[in-house]
C-alpha cells in the first residue's frame, strides 16, 4: 500500500506518538484524520498538516463510529487505522495507601485495550468496503502496545496488563481480518520522548535513556512514525509484533 494514496485516522493523534505519526504520514502524501480528546491540540496539528479532525472518546461506541462516519466522509474512505490513544498511570499492587485503586485499573484497561478493539474492529468494518489492490488488500491496522506488556517494572501491573492485552489481540484479529484483505501489526515502544515521560522530569529521563544499550537515548518519536509507515507500504507484514526499543529489556 503506497502512504501517498492512504487515508488514515490516528487516536491519539493531537501529540506523542499519534501526533508524530500524523505529521509523518501527512508528509508523505497520506491523508490523515486525528482522533483525539483534546479538541484544542488535534485541530491546531490537524490544520499545520492539512489533515481533519474529530474529538473521540475510544472507549465510546457512538462517539468512535461518528468520527469514523466523520473521517470517511472528509477523507472518502479510510485505509489505515493507527492506534496511539492511552495512559500509564502508575500504582502498585500494595502501596503506601493500600491496595491499588481498583477504578484506576479498570479504566487503564478501558482505555488502552478496550479502546484500541473498538476502534480496531469499527475502523476495520469501514475498511471492508474499500476496493481491494491487486493482492486483495483494503486496509491496515497498526496497534500500540509497549515492550511493558513483556517487561513490566513496579507500579505497571494495570498498564502492563492493558498492554499484554493488545499483544495478544493482534494475531487473531489478524486472522479473522485476513479474508477481508486487512492486515494487523503491533507495535511495542520503549522509552519515548513524549508529553507522558517529561512529566517524570529531566534527571529520570536522563537515568532511563543511559539503560538503553544502543542507541542510549529516549527514542524519537519521529521513529515510531515512520515505523508505521514502513508497515503501511510493506504488504508481507502481518499478526506480528515489532519492538522498537533500542534493545532495551527492563528489569
Amino acid at each position: 500500500m503506497d502512504l501517498k494514496d492512504t487515508a488514515a485516522v490516528i487516536t491519539g493523534g493531537a501529540s506523542g506518538l499519534g501526533e508524530a505519526t500524523a505529521r509523518h504520514f501527512a508528509a508523505k502524501g497520506a491523508t490523515v484524520t486525528l482522533l483525539d480528546r483534546d479538541a484544542t491540540r488535534a485541530r491546531q496539528v490537524a490544520e499545520e498538516i492539512g489533515g481533519h479532525f474529530a474529538e473521540t472518546d475510544v472507549t465510546d461506541e457512538p462517539s468512535v463510529s461518528a468520527a469514523l462516519e466523520h473521517a470517511r466522509a472528509q477523507m472518502g474512505r479510510i485505509t489505515v487505522a493507527v492506534n496511539c490513544a492511552g495512559i500509564a498511570d502508575a500504582a502498585k499492587t500494595i502501596g503506601r495507601e493500600g491496595p491499588h485503586p481498583l477504578p484506576l485499573f479498570q479504566r487503564t484497561i478501558d482505555i488502552n485495550l478496550v479502546g484500541t478493539f473498538n476502534v480496531a474492529r469499527l475502523a476495520a468494518a469501514a475498511m471492508q468496503d474499500n476496493t481491494p489492490d491487486a493482492e486483495g488488500a483494503r486496509g491496515v491496522i497498526i496497534n500500540t502496545a509497549s515492550i511493558a506488556a513483556f517487561d513490566g517494572q513496579k507500579g505497571q501491573t494495570a498498564y502492563a496488563a492493558s498492554k499484554g492485552g493488545v499483544v495478544g489481540l493482534g494475531l487473531p484479529m489478524a486472522r479473522d481480518l485476513a479474508k477481508l484483505g486487512i492486515r494487523v501489526m503491533t507495535i511495542a515502544p520503549g522509552i519515548f520522548a513524549t508529553p507522558m515521560l517529561a512529566g517524570l522530569g529531566e534527571e529520570v529521563q536522563t537515568e532511563l535513556a543511559a539503560d538503553v544499550p544502543c542507541p542510549p537515548r529516549l527514542g524519537d518519536p519521529a521513529e515510531f512514525g515512520r515505523l508505521a509507515a514502513f508497515i503501511v507500504s510493506c504488504g508481507y507484514l502481518n499478526g506480528e509484533v515489532i519492538r522498537i526499543d533500542g534493545a532495551l529489556r527492563m528489569r
